[in-house]
């Protein structure tokens, strides 16, 4: 039996893929790829749906008529009429979420029943300790297929969806449906921890060879072994510094909602790129007593950053950088100016100040080591992310990092299958069809 003669009802183990593009144009290459390296089911995902409605449904309907189709309407209320229409549109299919009244998954279970649409019940936000009571609840319901969803923005904060997987499986008979963070590097440990249908999105819409990325992903399924991935993978607390040498400033700063590098910051050694936490000092224009000892409370790693009034004369130079370099700090940034940017560049110290300037100040010791500063208008507290690379120095929040260092993870790899698509002959502007989504 190929791909594309797996129904409903299996066999299982079954590859979805989700279309979560807002473009019925780009959602379609992407399910003509993903089915030619083994994708047997297609999700037509919420922010397709959200923006093409269910004509996305019937137009994947009539390219894959082979294929089960899987409307991800999430539905909360309403149910009778949305899986009617969702039937109606060609979808094999529809999903309903745990959250819903269970009236609600009542309605969706009747409607699919007489429409000959399989309901699928989606626990996304249902609390971890009420998961396994609320799987148990909508089973009685009649539900056809239960599925276990790591949102995105968990997903982020560096979980994964193999417990939550595991509490349900124990809990209910039905198939269940794995979805969020999905790779082939973790797809066969979610069919071992129980699942039928295992649901990719991320890993598939990123690829810039959808259909290889598939393909792997099937042979993982097949095989029961893992395929390695460069894809979707989240890092903890210990990998954040790896994550955001990943990506570029740029990514961090799509990532924070365009939040901007520190005004006035540029790099005085091109091609070093740096990632650690802030060591703060603060002292006065050319004063580079607190500035060196600051190197000896750093741990290796970090980013000395110090706020030094702006402007000259220098309190960082070639002896301060090969002490630095010696320590194992990761760079430094000087709001004020450094010199000897030559000799850091050849060190492979990381410099990156508001000025520079051959003349040095003295050591006179004012100022202080480890207090909050600020540099162009942005507070920096120790133990604060700094990232810099060509572009500037962004400031990430200690609290925030292993979510921000994830999303910028994120934004890179999305931008992959953008690449992709422009090497392949379009233009941005066809990509991301800027006419269509200007702002009326």
């Amino acid at each position: 039996m190929n791909s594309a003669q797996k129904g409903v009802d299996g066999p299982y183990p079954v590859l979805q893929v989700a279309l979560d593009f807002v473009d019925i144009e780009r959602s379609l290459a992407l399910a003509r790829e993903a089915a030619a390296g083994g994708a047997d089911w297609i999700e037509v995902g919420t922010p397709l749906l959200k923006s093409e409605g269910l004509g996305a449904v019937r137009m994947l309907r009539e390219a894959f008529p082979l294929h089960v189709i899987v409307a991800d309407l999430k539905t909360m209320d309403g149910g009778r009429i949305e899986f009617e229409a969702a039937a109606k549109a060609g979808a094999n299919v529809a999903v309903v979420l745990a959250a819903a009244a269970d009236s609600t998954i009542s309605q969706c279970v009747e409607t699919g029943r007489k429409y000959g649409i399989k309901t699928y019940c989606d626990t996304i936000n249902v609390a971890s300790e009420n998961l396994a009571a609320r799987a148990r609840e909508i089973e009685k319901l009649g539900v056809d297929i239960i599925g276990v969803h790591l949102p995105v923005d968990e997903q982020m904060l560096g979980t994964n969806a193999l417990s939550r997987l595991a509490a349900v499986r124990e809990a209910v008979e039905a198939p269940l449906a794995v979805a969020g963070g999905v790779t082939s590097e973790t797809a066969a440990a979610m069919v071992d921890a129980g699942a039928s249908i295992v649901i990719v999105g991320g890993a598939l819409h990123k690829a810039a060879d959808a259909r290889q990325a598939a393909a792997d992903i099937r042979r993982a399924l097949d095989t029961g072994k893992a395929v390695a991935s460069a894809l979707g993978k989240r890092t903890g607390g210990a990998g954040v510094a790896e994550a955001l040498l990943k990506t570029s400033t740029s990514n961090l700063s799509d990532a924070m909602h365009r939040k901007p590098c520190l005004r006035g910051i540029v790099t005085r050694t091109p091609g070093l790129r740096m990632a650690g936490r802030a060591v703060t000092v603060r002292s006065a224009p050319g004063d580079w007593n607190k500035v060196v000892q600051a190197i000896d409370a750093a741990r290796p790693g970090d980013v000395l950053v110090a706020e030094c009034g702006g402007g000259p004369p220098a309190v960082f130079g070639e002896l301060a950088a090969r002490s630095a370099k010696s320590r194992g700090l990761a760079g430094v940034v000087v709001f004020g100016a450094v010199r000897d940017t030559g000799a850091s560049t050849r060190i492979g110290l990381p410099i990156f100040s508001s000025a520079v300037s051959s003349d040095a100040g003295d050591p006179k010791g004012f100022g202080e080591i480890g207090a909050e500063i600020r540099i162009g208008g942005e507070g920096i507290r120790p133990g604060d992310w700094i990232f810099g690379d060509d572009d500037g120095v962004m400031v990430l929040p200690g609290a925030m990092a292993v979510e921000y260092a994830n999303r910028a993870v994120d934004v890179m790899e999305n931008e992959q299958r953008i690449m992709a698509e422009i090497r392949g002959g379009k233009t941005l502007s066809e990509v991301v069809n800027l006419k269509k989504w200007e702002k009326r």
